[in-house]
């Protein structure tokens, strides 16, 4: 079945229309990378309107979409709008701004404007289940991430810039042929490193000090996320004992998923774990997040969060230990939930690295 196919399913009746307007979902459902543009998806039948500058690939590559060029987009929707028998329009109300929800209500008021969260939660339930195609999508950019890891071990010095080394990272994975990065790659050295989303900067790498990454790549829109912390120089005895807390922690936690857990169980394991080592109170962010075509999206792998885990789901598994002034540590896999278990895709190596 295509992602149009479940759009269509998830559409009450045949005189509701879902209008998909935001970019990641358009993509979702097209295929078509696009800073504009419109799905207007009825229970029979999907079209995409698209302006000139993306026409000419949108009517070449686009299959489950009658591809319209956009002309005057009010009129273009009072036709399909007519000719569908529409009654109802569905919008996605987490992405889409008030005054275009406004600007439909005027535009279509005869129509009645959807402007609860139904479409956008049931396009997140579609979303939150990768296709195998979008699997292999994901393996593709974690393998470009794994291998580029490996490249900065290779090359990384003492004396390089925190910002040296993220931009070695992004452009080694645009190399080994990413789209983009996933996300501003995060490189941070010595005190910086108890920062769990310190920007990289203009410190130099330094003796006797953690190193932390946090990067990823798209492949085809399909993001992939890992984190590794490793050591220039010789670890001292604490650094080495809260390294090896947070590798447990992330190994109690990846031994413990099966499908139909808790995600907030899932949170418990690891962090459970951590405070028994007497450092709750250093591990203040989630376990994890599921990736895919945003590099946070659902589900939640949180110590609040009622969702289950479901063979399809990818997520991460990332403790930290954040200690201020000091040092921070953070280690960050990405796995597949099977039907008996998960399928981890990361390979970089774990065990404390001293260059």
């Amino acid at each position: 079945m295509t992602n149009i196919e479940k759009l269509m399913n998830i559409i009450p009746n045949n005189n509701t229309c879902a209008l998909v307007t935001s970019e990641i979902n358009r993509r979702y459902f097209t295929g078509l990378k696009s800073s504009d543009g419109l799905v207007v998806c009825f229970k029979e039948k999907a079209y995409l309107i698209i302006d000139f500058r993306y026409y000419e690939k949108a009517y070449k590559t686009v299959k489950d979409c009658e591809v319209i060029e956009q002309k005057d987009k009010t009129i273009q929707l009072s036709e399909l709008f007519k000719k569908h028998c529409t009654s109802e329009i569905m919008i996605e109300a987490e992405t889409l701004t008030v005054s275009r929800l406004n600007n439909f209500k005027q535009s279509f008021p005869k129509i009645t404007v959807n402007s609860t969260m139904d479409l956008s939660k049931n396009i997140n339930s579609l979303r939150i289940i990768k296709s195998e195609s979008e699997e292999e999508k994901i393996i593709q950019a974690q393998d470009i991430a794994d291998q580029t890891y490996a490249y900065v071990l290779d090359n990384v010095k003492e004396g390089m810039t925190e910002r040296d080394i993220a931009i070695m990272t992004g452009n080694q994975m645009k190399s080994l042929g990413a789209e983009d990065i996933s996300f501003d790659t995060i490189v941070l050295t010595a005190k910086n490193t108890s920062l769990p989303h310190g920007e990289p900067g203009y410190d130099k790498i330094i003796k006797n000090s953690f190193v932390l990454m946090d990067f990823g790549a798209v492949v085809d829109g399909c993001h992939s996320d890992m984190t590794r912390t490793f050591y220039i120089g010789t670890p001292s005895d604490e650094e080495k004992m809260v390294y090896h807390i947070v590798l447990d922690a992330q190994k109690k936690a990846l031994d413990s998923i099966a499908p139909g857990m808790l995600c907030s169980k899932l949170d418990s394991v690891a962090r459970d774990y951590i405070a028994s080592k007497g450092f709750e109170s250093a591990f203040g962010h989630s376990l994890g997040h599921g990736v895919g075509m945003e590099i946070h999206e659902k589900p939640a792998v949180s110590k609040n969060s009622s969702q289950i885990l479901e063979p399809g789901m990818v997520i991460t598994i990332e403790p930290g230990i954040y200690i201020p002034d000091k040092f921070g540590i953070r280690i960050e896999d990405m796995v597949i939930i099977t039907h008996n278990s998960y399928k981890n895709l990361t390979h970089s190596p774990k065990e404390l690295i001293a260059l």
